[in-house]
This record gives C-alpha cells, sequence and structure tokens, in this order.
C-alpha cells in the first residue's frame, strides 16, 4: 500500500476512492487528483488488468491535459476490471453499479474511455445524471462518432510536421491500437494526402507499403473483426507494428508500449502519442537524442475531452470542433516553439506549459490546491 504514496505530491491527488460491489463484481477505482481549475473530467478504463497505479497515473496525465487545453477542469480517472466485450447485459449491471457507487462524489464527471462508450454513459446519465460522452439522442455530442481525438491529432500532425522536413501528404503512417482512436486519426490524416501503411489491435497486426484501405478497416473493426483480416498486405502480431517503417507513429492504446527494450525497433520520424501514457519518458530521451520527435500524449490527444468539456457546457459539435482546432494547434506551436528555443524536450515543454496554467489556478483558491 505504501507504493501509491509515490503519486502524492502537491498537487494531488485529493480523493481515491476503491469500489467492491459483490452483488455485480465491481471492483473499480477512482482517482481525483486536482480540482482548482473545477470539477474535475476523465474517463472510464475497463480492462481486465488495469491498477491502481495506472489509475493514478492517468489522472495526473488528466489533470495536465485539461490544463494545457485551457479547461475549467481538473483531471481524475477511474478503471474498472473487467473484460469491455462481456455480455452487455453483465457491462450494463457493472457499469450501473459504478455509477451509483460514485453517485456522491462530485467532483469528479464521468466519461467514456478505452472499453467504455456512448452507451455506458447513456446508462449512467440514468442512475446519476453527471457525465458527458453523451449518445447524440440523449443531447450529447458523440465522441467516438466524430472522432474528436483522431481530429485533434490531425490538426497537431499539421503543425508539428513543418519541422520534420517532410509534407503531410504522401506521408506513410503506422497506427498501433486501430480504436476509437486510432481509426479516425488514420482517416483525418489519410484525408489530407497521407497514407496508411500499417495498423494493429489486440488481434494482430496487417501491414501493405503501398497503403491500406482506411474505410475497409474501419468497416472491420465495425463488424467485429480484426485488422488481420483485411484481404492483402502482410498480417503478423501486434506488436509487429514496432517494427513498420514510416515517417508518422501513432501509438493509441495501453501505457507503455514503447520503452527502453523496445525504443530502438522503432523506424520513423514523428510520433504523435494518441494514447495516455504510451511512452515512458526513457524512451522519449532516447527518440528526441536520434532526432525524433515525440508530441507529448496530453497535447495532442485533448480533442476527447474538449469535446467533452464543451457537451457539458451546451455548446454544439460546431463551436466543439473548432475549439479542438484552435487549442490543439496553438498549444502544439507553443510547445514546439520552447522546444526550438530551449532545447528541451517535448514532454518538458508540455509539462512547463500545464504546470503555469494549473498553478495560476491554485493560486485562487482559499484553503489548498485541493
Amino acid at each position: 500500500m505504501q507504493e501509491i504514496y509515490k503519486f502524492y505530491d502537491e498537487l494531488g491527488p485529493t480523493k481515491v476512492v476503491h469500489c467492491y460491489e459483490p452483488v455485480s463484481g465491481l471492483r473499480a477505482v477512482l482517482v481525483v487528483d486536482n480540482v482548482a481549475a473545477g470539477p474535475s473530467i476523465g474517463g472510464i478504463r475497463m480492462a481486465p488488468d488495469v491498477s491502481t497505479e495506472e489509475c493514478f497515473r492517468l489522472a495526473r496525465a488528466m489533470t495536465m491535459k485539461n490544463a494545457a487545453a485551457g479547461l475549467a477542469h481538473g483531471g481524475g480517472k477511474a478503471v474498472v476490471y473487467g473484460d469491455p466485450n462481456m455480455p452487455r447485459a453483465d457491462k450494463e449491471q457493472l457499469i450501473r453499479a459504478l455509477a451509483n457507487a460514485l453517485r456522491d462524489i462530485k467532483e469528479y464527471i464521468l466519461a467514456p474511455d478505452m472499453g467504455t462508450d456512448e452507451e455506458c454513459m447513456a446508462w449512467i446519465k440514468d442512475e446519476i445524471g453527471r457525465v458527458v460522452g453523451l449518445p447524440r439522442e440523449l443531447g450529447g455530442i458523440p465522441l467516438d462518432e466524430i472522432g474528436a481525438t483522431g481530429f485533434g491529432i490531425r490538426h497537431a500532425a499539421e503543425v508539428a510536421i513543418k519541422q520534420c522536413n517532410f509534407e503531410l501528404p504522401g506521408a506513410r503512417v503506422v497506427v498501433q491500437g486501430f480504436g476509437a482512436v486510432g481509426k479516425h486519426a488514420a482517416r483525418f490524416l489519410v484525408e489530407q494526402g497521407a497514407v496508411l501503411v500499417g495498423a494493429c489491435d489486440s488481434r494482430g497486426s496487417i501491414y501493405q507499403p503501398q497503403g491500406l484501405d482506411v474505410a475497409q478497416l474501419i468497416a472491420l473493426k465495425d463488424a467485429g473483426k480484426g485488422v488481420v483480416e483485411y484481404p492483402g498486405g502482410q498480417s503478423g502480431d501486434r506488436d509487429a507494428v514496432i517494427d513498420m517503417a514510416c515517417d508518422i507513429w501513432i501509438p493509441a492504446a495501453r501505457p507503455d508500449v514503447i520503452n527502453e527494450n523496445n525504443v530502438g525497433r522503432l523506424k520513423t520520424r514523428l510520433v504523435i502519442e494518441g494514447a495516455n501514457i504510451p511512452m515512458t519518458h526513457a524512451a522519449e530521451k532516447i527518440l528526441q537524442q536520434q532526432g525524433v520527435l515525440v508530441l507529448p500524449d496530453f497535447i495532442v490527444n485533448a480533442g476527447g475531452v474538449i469535446c467533452a468539456a464543451m457537451e457539458y457546457k451546451g455548446a454544439t459539435q460546431t463551436a466543439a470542433l473548432q475549439a479542438i482546432e484552435e487549442r490543439l494547434r496553438e498549444n502544439t506551436r507553443q510547445v514546439l516553439d520552447v522546444v526550438k528555443s530551449h532545447q528541451v524536450l517535448p514532454r518538458q515543454a508540455a509539462i512547463d506549459l500545464a504546470l503555469q496554467r494549473v498553478n495560476k489556478a491554485v493560486s485562487y483558491k482559499r484553503w489548498s490546491v485541493f
């Protein structure tokens, strides 16, 4: 238990909640990290192997992300132990149990993340009402349908690529994790002339140097199939995606997929972190030394939470997309300007930007950062 205290510092967390409900089988953890700027927004992640440590790290990432995006919200995260592909009735029971367990945690606004979706948010709304990422029919801006995070990645890429000595049209893209974030990132980049040459999901990978048909891959995923069932191309295990040569490599799945042990296998010029904490800091440093630009997660994958915050305020989808474009472009520019002028890691520049905004919000609090 002492191990978790290494995550405590002057910013938070303000609250840690462990949930257990034997009838539904609910086992979950909520970390509300910092609420100086306002109530926290953070998604509910469901997977069999989530952990309390992962929840702490993701909650802090959300504090940094929301601050960097200029949102009036702090950071939080919930993780639920379970298979996201369990029968629908079982999943509904679990999500409704979670909603009721967190009913009185007013400083946390529930949202979707890996393993949860708009339908899950609809169940939560029915139980407690305090949720974003709802279906359109319930007044929401459907994050997954419009691809809000992928839309932001596209705009971050357009800004960053100017420092990479190649153009977006014709750029070869590989997506690690062809899910809600990865498939839309691929779609938006291909619409700008990029070429998707590789992708993977939990079942395996597919590689085609001449280019993959993104629409066909998305159709496969929507039908419940894996990318390995794509006709043509070279299939392999999911880790083969690390070895695929490309210009832009987008990790859009689980934490720490790239670390000191496998970072040497990457053959790319630009990494855009579509997932939260997909690389260790040591791996990012190695890539920087090799001349590979790494755009940090909480800067470039903020499209989803910006959209969620806009939904919470009652904004339209058009206004949300405009906010994503403006903020992602401006924040990417600011980070890269600091990288260029001070010769620091992009992550350090991003952390400094976010901390400046968090600390300013803290300065307005009466008693403490919490």
